[in-house]
């Protein structure tokens, strides 16, 4: 069944990237429509592949770089949808459907095993902190999209649309960087008694939010 979701959304992806494609061939507002349909076809084979694990595994689907590279790509289709709803660009889909296509791609790389959690990871804030944080990735990841879009010469594209685009997906990126730093934390000192270590990972966290 897992394997089944996986594949589907694979699927949806590339069809999403033909309809892109396409749409850049003959300018038809049906392609975009289409496109939206396989990408949220996707995005619903991520969710029931990822209910599944978290059922299977008994735990949310976060404990791992396979686990996690999913939910990123799960993320990224998310934050699409939400942000596209007052700000939509057109053909914005062909995008966003090549960077989910990158994550999922780099986590088909990688052994799918669900094994128990380690005692470090039996928390409920590996769901709280790991969630916010890939949300951020996704939503700031859209972003960088959005913003070559604006950069590219001779684009289609209203120039304005973009911008408010890129500056609500970089707001909500910030924001949610902001709680997932702060969850981290929190969870660090719940693990090992103190707030912060300034190990590598916890250094660039800051150093992004600073940014």
């Amino acid at each position: 069944m897992n394997a089944t979701m996986i594949n589907m959304a694979f699927g949806c992806l590339l069809a999403t990237l033909l309809l892109g494609a396409l749409r850049r061939l003959v300018a038809r507002s049906t392609l975009d429509f289409l496109g939206n349909v396989t990408l949220g076809l996707g995005w619903i084979a991520l969710t029931v592949f990822l209910g599944g694990r978290w059922q299977l595994g008994g735990f949310a689907p976060l404990s791992n770089q396979y686990e996690s590279l999913v939910f990123l790509t799960w993320s990224v289709l998310l934050c699409h949808f939400v942000l596209a709803t007052s700000r939509t660009i057109d053909g914005f889909g062909f995008c966003t459907s090549l960077l989910a296509l990158l994550f999922l791609g780099i986590a088909s790389l990688l052994d799918p095993t669900v094994r128990p959690l380690v005692p470090a990871l039996r928390s409920n804030w590996l769901l709280f902190h790991v969630s916010t944080t890939m949300l951020a990735y996704a939503a700031l990841g859209l972003a960088t999209l959005s913003s070559i879009l604006y950069l590219k010469p001779g684009r289609e594209f209203a120039g304005d649309t973009i911008d408010a685009f890129t500056c609500r997906a970089t707001i909500l990126g910030f924001i949610l960087l902001t709680l997932g730093v702060i969850l981290g934390a929190v969870w660090a000192n719940e693990a090992w008694g103190k707030y912060w270590s300034w190990d590598p990972k916890e250094t660039w966290s800051l150093i992004t939010w600073f940014v």
